[in-house]
């Protein structure tokens, strides 16, 4: 799906609901990706840092693979972050994100008719050094993942920190985000070819994609 395949405004199944999340849904019908800033209140991207530094202490992290299934494979020179799935109930900043991500969701879906079924998300903590090189977030043989979500819960980041994510839109230009905390960045799963750059300093976020039930 491109974002050209977006129906172009909205009807009358809006509902108030939908209007706080209007710049997102114009950014991604308009460009296919958005940008939004201050996403999480304060107290929430601290706790979600804070949980996420705690599993990275306390070894209960995993380094992520390329691939799926049986070609699987930890390749640290392609991807080097290590995360954490994300489950309900396990932590109260964790419900308090997913039930936000739920209404996003519901917001994309009144907005841009996605027909988005579910949320997957995981931290991801990058190490100074660590990087993903450049790749689409769309397995070839499932077209589920339709949106892909990173909200960054890194305060007072820095541009000398490094650690961007750097996107390759479609016949435009390059665009390098800062993983600020509170940070919301949105995408199209198929159509952005992205990439995470190199950091000078622990790197934490949340990664999950919007997805739609499979067709069978």
């Amino acid at each position: 799906m491109s974002h050209s395949e977006f129906i172009a405004g909205p009807d009358s199944s809006w509902t108030a609901a939908t209007q706080p999340h209007q710049p997102i849904l114009d950014a991604m019908r308009d460009h296919g990706w958005s940008e939004q800033d201050i996403f999480l209140p304060e107290d929430l991207t601290i706790a979600l840092a804070l949980e996420c530094a705690t599993l990275a202490a306390a070894g209960e992290l995993t380094p992520a693979g390329v691939s799926r299934g049986a070609a699987q494979s930890v390749q640290p020179g392609i991807r080097g972050d290590q995360i954490h799935w994300l489950e309900a109930g396990q932590s109260l900043a964790c419900d308090r994100y997913l039930h936000i991500m739920e209404g996003l969701r519901v917001a994309l879906n009144r907005g841009l008719f996605l027909g988005l079924d579910e949320y997957e998300s995981h931290f991801a903590f990058y190490a100074p050094g660590a990087s993903y090189l450049k790749h689409v977030d769309r397995f070839r043989d499932d077209d589920s993942r339709t949106v892909s979500v990173v909200v960054y819960l890194n305060p007072g980041w820095l541009p000398e920190h490094g650690g961007a994510l750097r996107l390759h839109p479609q016949g435009g230009h390059t665009e390098d985000i800062a993983p600020l905390g509170s940070r919301l960045v949105l995408f199209l799963s198929a159509d952005m070819l992205h990439e995470v750059l190199p950091a000078t300093r622990d790197r934490l976020s949340l990664a999950g994609w919007f997805r739609r039930r499979p067709v069978l």
